[in-house]
Parts: C-alpha cells; sequence; structure tokens
C-alpha cells in the first residue's frame, strides 16, 4: 500500500482510503451490517488505514457500523477514521447547518457512534452560506486544541473559500468528487491544494461504478439509488456516450499495461497530485481489485491518450453537481 502523510498534520494514511457511503445504505439500497463489518477489517488487512464517514450515510449508520467494526484498541489504533459535519436531516432529507452549537453537538455525537474518544481528520461536509466561515473555522480549531480532533479538513470547498478557513484555522485535507469523468477541481481546487500543502481526499474516483466496467446499459438501479438522479446514469444516451469512454479507456489500460480501467481510473487519481483515492465497497470482495492500482504510474503518453478519448467520446461532460444538498433557509 502507497502512503502519505496528511499536509503537516503528522498523520499517515494510505492512499486508498474506504468510503462509506454506501455502506450507511441511505441512498445505497439498504446495508448488511456483517457484510460492512467485514469489509472495514479486511480493508485493514490489505493495507487501506483511512476510513472515510460521515453523520449523514445513513444517518448515523455508517458511523455506528464503523464504531463497531473497529471496537477493540488494536483495530482503533491501525484506523485512521474521517468523518464530517455541517448536514442536519429532516424527514430523511439533507440540509447545510454549520452553526458552532451544531458543529460541538455532530462531534459528541459521532465520537459516541464511532466508539473514540478524538477522530483523527474532521471535515466540514459542505460550505454553509448562513454561517461565516471563519466561525466555522474557528469552532474546528478549538476541537483542534482540545484534542478531540486531529486534523481538520473541508469538503466541496472552493479555494476562496478554504482561503477564508485558512485565516482561522489550521487546514489539512480538502475532500472533492475527482475521477476521469468529473474533472472540475483540475481548473482550481487541485492547483490551490498543490500550493498550498493540503492533500486531495478525492471522493467519486470510480464515478459511482461507471469506471468499474461492470455497468451496462442495461443495469437497472432501484429503490433510492441516487444514481437513477445521475443524469451520467439515468439518460439513456449520456450513459451510452459514458459506456463508450469506458470501453476505450479499458482497452488503453490492456494494451499498455495488461490492466482493467478500473485501475486505470485510481491510478489516474493517484498520479494527479497529493492525492487520496476513497474507494467504496460493501463486501470485502470488492476491494479485491486494489492491489491492480498499486506500484506502477501512468506515463506522459498514456495521460495524453486519456484526455484525446475523454475530448473524443464526451464533449460535453456532465458534472457531479446532482449531490449538492440544499442550504437552510435564512432565518
Amino acid at each position: 500500500m502507497e502512503s502519505i502523510t496528511l499536509s503537516n498534520s503528522g498523520i499517515s494514511s494510505s492512499r486508498i482510503g474506504l468510503g462509506t457511503w454506501a455502506i450507511g445504505g441511505w441512498m445505497w439500497g439498504g446495508t448488511d451490517e456483517a457484510q460492512a463489518i467485514a469489509t472495514i477489517r479486511s480493508a485493514l488487512d490489505r493495507g487501506i488505514s483511512l476510513i472515510d464517514t460521515a453523520p449523514i450515510y445513513g444517518f448515523g449508520t455508517s458511523e455506528s457500523i464503523v464504531g463497531k467494526a473497529l471496537s477493540t484498541p488494536a483495530l482503533r489504533q491501525q484506523a485512521v477514521i474521517a468523518t464530517k459535519a455541517g448536514l442536519e436531516w429532516s424527514s430523511g432529507k439533507p440540509r447545510r447547518d454549520s452553526r458552532p452549537a451544531r458543529l460541538r453537538q455532530e462531534l459528541e455525537d459521532s465520537l459516541r457512534r464511532l466508539r473514540t474518544d478524538y477522530i483523527d481528520l474532521y471535515q466540514i461536509h459542505w460550505p454553509d452560506p448562513l454561517v461565516p466561515i471563519e466561525d466555522v473555522a474557528a469552532e474546528l480549531a478549538r476541537m483542534h486544541r482540545d484534542g478531540k480532533i486531529r486534523a481538520i479538513g473541508v469538503s466541496n470547498f472552493d479555494p476562496l473559500q478554504m482561503a477564508a478557513f485558512r485565516a482561522a484555522a489550521p487546514l489539512h485535507t480538502v475532500q472533492p468528487p475527482y475521477n476521469l469523468f468529473e474533472r472540475g477541481i483540475d481548473a482550481d481546487v487541485l492547483p490551490y491544494a498543490a500550493g498550498s500543502g493540503l492533500t486531495v481526499l478525492a471522493y467519486g474516483a470510480l464515478c459511482r461504478g461507471l469506471l468499474s466496467g461492470r455497468i451496462t446499459t442495461d443495469t437497472q438501479f432501484e429503490g433510492d439509488d441516487l444514481r437513477r438522479a445521475d443524469p451520467k446514469f439515468a439518460d439513456a444516451w449520456l450513459r451510452s456516450r459514458y459506456l463508450e469512454a469506458v470501453r476505450a479507456l479499458d482497452a488503453l489500460a490492456h494494451e499498455r499495461y495488461g490492466r482493467d480501467v478500473l485501475s486505470l481510473a485510481v491510478r489516474w487519481v493517484l498520479d494527479r497530485g497529493p492525492t487520496v483515492a476513497l474507494w467504496g465497497a460493501r463486501r470485502p470482495d470488492q476491494l479485491d481489485a486494489v492491489a491492480g492500482a498499486l506500484g506502477w504510474t501512468l506515463d506522459a503518453e498514456t495521460m495524453k491518450d486519456i484526455d484525446a478519448i475523454l475530448r473524443r467520446e464526451l464533449e460535453t461532460p456532465v458534472g457531479p453537481e446532482f449531490m449538492a444538498p440544499p442550504q437552510r433557509a435564512a432565518a
């Protein structure tokens, strides 16, 4: 397993992290707790130390499962627990809320669910336009000074928001959506992070399974599966274009490296800068392919060929904006 230090926090993390949104069940068709616990422990066995979760993932379910999976001191010491704050939910719908009092309560709730007395990386999940960023940052700085959190991160923040945050608190990581098909951060967040010494935790590294090579034109998504709301999956024509790009990328991966599109997609994220790729899994066998992304790099020619494939197949790529939660109404 490749490793990286999260900015200047002193925390060493695996460069592949386990994403546990799907383990929470909500928007992913439910969860199997025993399988989820086995998956988390299998990740540790494979050298994946960073476990990324959030209260909103199943409305506490994901954090509770992570806490059960890491319930012994030995397992807890192996893990870098990254969780988040700043989203509340009502009637099963999330909305942004980063008021300092709520953040304090969220931290205590997360510590209880995670069965730990400290969190390695605490992140603001989405910016809240109704709360000054400096107030949010100051609250996390207090948590950091108190020893309840070891490092501070933000998720879905742009460079101006991160600069405002850093004026009031240390900042170690940023977590944006980032994959071969969703590359918006290339223009702003990624260069800002590189220039500021921040580590990038890339969520959606496989674009919700689209880059796994296992989705076809006939794949169906049931119930509350969020891919039913993602145009890349829901629109038949768009899906066909994306799947054509997947086929071309898969052929390139086999030709150059004897690997598949999944390995290529994750390796691409790892080769883009000071990055950690978050790998979502709900069963231990879904981690079997992790090794294929490690121990090699993409050469400059292949990077150019990847860009050419994307330009040819996806003239107007669709971003991840559909996932953004609404803000609260102003008081």
